[in-house]
């Protein structure tokens, strides 16, 4: 196959710009191979079979031996049959016919047909994407298990020429969100651009926080022929062929998913909200230091509400805490909270820390809650400020910038005490458990460990100009 075909089918884009733009070289071995692989042959049963299930057609032949299943498939390639268990009435198998041999199968059907993992709307679709995983993994199994040795992934040479046009896009000033689609532009080179070119983009932006993040890969089917953005090969099969990062669109072999750097710049346009969010997917994604709801509440609270009676205890009402949810999801940094708007300061600080409270991973991590609440455990106060500081250190670099600015101002709140009346350990009994949760769902273990969340807050507070 031509390099030309293989860009065309990997999406490619073609365009004033197509003679500077050279697109990473796609390997076609693996595309070449699908297309040899055997097309399924359905042997129809010539008789009426009493008891059919409603879900199988006329490739279902009752029940029959492995024997006559195999004289049945007469020896040709990709033929197959259905057949009812002798031994197992009720269960029911796949008869296949390759490699010069009859593969038995225990087929399953949920509303979707199956043998392992992959589901299928049809008995032929099934038996497609069956033979040509068979035929490609027995022509190049030793191919396939060196296919990450050699990734095109570090080797981004090809996007230099359109990075500064990519960047220009894909970057606004901090003054105006960037919600740009990039696929929504004019039909230019940069249209049709792949997430890899993306992630070159954003790699060399000076402006970008360097923040390391996980991809969030979850199994996709993909419509027509797609090439793996790590290794350059072609992801093989009619469905599920491989995975897509949910937060940047990058798409990978399941097996290249795990040698894919934690280098995910997520895409504002796959971002559906703000509160719920991932707290290193937002703010990579928005390209700001800290989540923008944390930075926006705060800066209002500390223009109007620091000598609010109670500040952070005191509740506002929850619609109304509610509204500036929506607000924030709706329009991001745009989202209008001023005194105009709401004139209740308690409604801000609520809506903070519904932030707070409804990260899928609170700032202090699950994976540092236990080691915080040993901290917190130890006597020797000299000690214990000394093991609060080693964990901080394992927080991911969000969370703890994070974690940082709200400190700060917190204690902001405490030099107002003798007007809002709120002191460390007021603070520390509030953001506690807003800020730390135990990894199991346990309200026994939460109950034990509040005096110790409680604490480790008020240590922060009061000692965030040495922590920190």
């Amino acid at each position: 196959m031509a390099a030309s075909s293989n860009s065309s089918l990997s999406g490619s884009s073609v365009s004033s710009d197509a003679e500077e733009y050279q697109p990473p070289i796609w390997k076609s071995y693996l595309y070449q191979l699908q297309q040899e692989a055997p097309r399924p042959k359905r042997i129809i049963c010539p008789r009426e079979v009493e008891n059919r299930p409603k879900y199988y057609g006329r490739e279902f032949h009752g029940i029959i031996s492995r024997e006559q299943a195999d004289e049945l498939l007469g020896g040709v390639e990709g033929a197959y049959i259905l057949r009812e268990s002798q031994r197992q009435p009720g269960c029911y198998t796949l008869a296949l016919r390759f490699g010069n041999q009859t593969l038995n199968y225990r087929l399953f059907h949920d509303g979707k047909h199956f043998v392992g993992e992959k589901r299928f709307e049809s008995i032929h679709d099934l038996v497609t994407d069956g033979l040509i995983t068979l035929y490609i993994e027995t022509k190049a199994a030793e191919y396939i298990s060196k296919m990450t040795t050699n990734p095109i992934y570090e080797h981004i040479g090809y996007a230099t020429l359109l990075r500064e046009k990519v960047s220009r896009k894909l970057s606004k000033s901090k003054n105006e969100p960037r919600k740009t689609n990039v696929t929504h532009e004019e039909h230019t080179a940069v249209d049709k651009i792949s997430s890899l070119v993306r992630r070159a983009a954003l790699t060399h932006n000076d402006n970008h926080f360097n923040y390391e993040k996980t991809h969030n890969f979850k199994v996709h089917t993909f419509r027509g022929p797609h090439w793996c953005e790590y290794c350059a090969n072609f992801m093989w099969g009619l469905i599920a062929q491989g995975v897509r990062c949910s937060d940047c669109g990058l798409n990978v072999h399941k097996q290249c998913s795990k040698h894919v750097p934690n280098d995910c710049q997520p895409d504002l346009k796959r971002i559906k909200k703000v509160y719920c969010c991932d707290l290193t997917t937002l703010v990579k994604a928005h390209n700001t230091q800290r989540p923008m709801v944390v930075d926006i509440c705060i800066r209002e609270i500390e223009a109007r509400g620091l000598k609010s009676e109670g500040l952070y205890r005191v509740s506002g009402f929850t619609e109304h805490i509610e509204d500036v949810k929506m607000a924030f999801d709706r329009d991001g940094e745009k989202a209008d909270i001023s005194a105009n708007v709401y004139p209740d300061i308690n409604i801000i600080t609520g809506a903070l820390k519904l932030y707070f409270r409804d990260l899928p991973i609170p700032v202090i991590t699950y994976d540092t809650y236990s080691k915080f609440i040993d901290a917190a455990k130890i006597s020797s106060a000299d000690e214990r400020l000394e093991a609060v500081h080693e964990v901080l250190m394992l927080l991911p670099p969000a969370h703890y910038e994070t974690l940082r600015y709200l400190m700060i101002h917190l204690k902001k709140v405490t030099m107002n005490e003798k007007d809002n009346f709120m002191n460390a350990e007021n603070l520390g009994i509030v953001f506690g458990p807003t800020l730390m949760r135990p990894p199991e769902d346990s309200t026994l273990t939460t109950l034990h460990d509040m005096r110790y969340q409680k604490l480790i807050v008020q240590i922060l507070i009061e000692n965030e100009d040495v922590l920190f």
